[in-house]
């Protein structure tokens, strides 16, 4: 069985060792190109990520992508499709922890060098699946060899109020958005890459940066109105806490037994409440700060340059997110603290129970002492009558044994035998009463281990 093992590792190596080597992915691409980028966020990282990876096989063979132009790994892939007029179509697709996403380039040949924003112009294209998740955005991204466009020019092409614009990472590298969705929900992107062009590892640096830019700020702002629900019910959950704190502060001392239960009750069903809260909000709302992090590094990254008549890139995303992440974590810290304030308050009040328990088992115990030792007072009363009752009886039968004996004449006075009897008697009594006692506590110290010993079997 080992050896079969070991030969099947020895055929994967060979196997592996002769493969085709894969052009790497940088080497694919050029300028001008089209992108649409689309992400996703799974609602089921762990299962949605395989399905995802699924998905992107799917959407490679409905494209008939041959496996010779395609690199597929665990959360990495992409697939090359070439025309027959030489455009060229890339499908890159990568599942984060969160979220997965497709970068979809259109290469266009060299005697089409227009691009526009809108749908691909690559032969026959149509996105082929239903993605899975909630879309966390949409991007359309024009990387031009060209210098920048007229502001004017540039003003018909964008929607929205604002242009937006910066230069990047050099001189001659431009970047202008408006933030704003267009018909199709996207938002658009004109890169120039200025006369000089920008070497085709720099492509895709550029539009990862973006990318990674928008999917990071639109992941931070989508958890917006489920915080500002949260505050709302943390809000009254102080409120009524406060409340509860100082009507039990002032009646906890002489609260009854019925009361601190009500309370308990109360407090605890409050608590399970923050808790789902808690638990629900940590779930959601944990990943900001380094969701915020990425945002600013990679904003730092572009090395960003004021760009004449537009507003830096930067204002409108740092406008966007400052403050968002630390509000998140301020509110997961709110909680936390409410809910050990009504852990602190549970606790109390579980002492005083206990402590109201404690007296009442006090109590008990000294009524159980009371009357216990009430029981051994009337057991040695009765032992004591048991002695004079016995003494009685034996002196009552020696009395007849005389008189009878004094009528066949072998004694001379009876009543004087009986009075000399009577002591004898009571110390007869009192040896028969102790022996009964012993014999009675032998039998059950008899009795006793196997009894301990059937209970301990069981």
């Amino acid at each position: 069985m080992e050896s079969a093992r070991g030969q099947s590792g020895a055929d994967a190596l060979i196997k592996k060792l002769h493969e085709r080597p894969h052009i790497p992915l940088a080497d694919w691409l050029r300028a001008p190109a089209h992108v649409h980028y689309k992400a996703f966020r799974m609602a089921d990282p762990p299962a949605e990520r395989k399905a995802s990876r699924e998905e992107f096989q799917s959407c490679l063979t409905a494209f008939g992508v041959s496996k010779d132009e395609t690199v597929l790994h665990e959360t990495f892939g992409y697939g090359v499709k070439q025309a027959g007029n030489g455009e060229r179509l890339i499908i890159i697709w990568q599942a984060h922890t969160e979220y997965y996403n497709y970068q979809i380039w259109h290469l266009p040949d060299g005697a089409h060098r227009e691009i526009a924003f809108g749908a691909l112009t690559f032969p026959d294209y149509t996105f082929p699946i239903s993605p899975l998740g909630t879309e966390v955005c949409r991007l359309d991204i024009l990387l031009s060899s060209h210098s920048l466009p007229p502001r004017e020019q540039m003003r018909s092409m964008m929607p929205g109020p604002v242009l937006y614009g910066s230069r990047i990472l050099d001189e001659q590298t431009s970047l202008v958005t408006s933030f704003t969705h267009d018909e199709f929900e996207r938002e658009r992107y004109w890169v120039a890459l200025g006369p000089t062009r920008a070497q085709a590892s720099r492509l895709k640096e550029i539009v990862d940066a973006i990318v990674r830019i928008e999917t990071y700020y639109h992941l931070l702002l989508m958890q917006k109105p489920l915080f500002s629900a949260a505050i709302d019910q943390v809000y009254k959950f102080e409120q009524v806490h406060l409340k509860q704190r100082e009507i039990i502060s002032g009646h906890i001392a002489h609260a009854d037994p019925q009361t601190l239960q009500r309370w308990l009750n109360s407090l605890t069903q409050d608590l399970l409440k923050t808790n789902r809260i808690a638990g629900k909000l940590h779930f959601e709302l944990s990943a900001s700060v380094p969701y915020d992090k990425i945002v600013h590094t990679t904003l730092a990254s572009l090395n960003e340059k004021a760009l004449d008549a537009y507003r830096p890139v930067s204002d409108y995303v740092l406008s966007g997110v400052t403050g968002v992440a630390e509000g998140y974590q301020q509110l997961l810290k709110r909680i936390d603290t409410l809910r050990a304030g009504f852990e602190g308050i549970i606790s109390i009040i579980r002492a005083r129970v206990d402590l109201i328990l404690e007296a009442q088992n006090l109590a008990l115990l000294q009524s159980v002492d009371k009357t216990t030792k009430s029981q051994v007072l009337l057991q040695h009363t009765v032992e004591g009558l048991s002695v004079i009752v016995i003494a009685y009886y034996v002196a009552g039968l020696g009395g007849y044994i005389f008189k009878g004996l004094q009528e066949i004449g072998w004694l001379r006075n009876a009543n004087l035998t009986s009075a000399i009897f009577v002591p004898i008697a009571i110390g007869l009594a009192f040896g028969i009463t102790t022996f009964s006692k012993k014999l009675l506590h032998r039998k059950l110290s008899r009795e006793q281990p196997p009894t301990q010993s059937g209970a301990a079997q069981g």
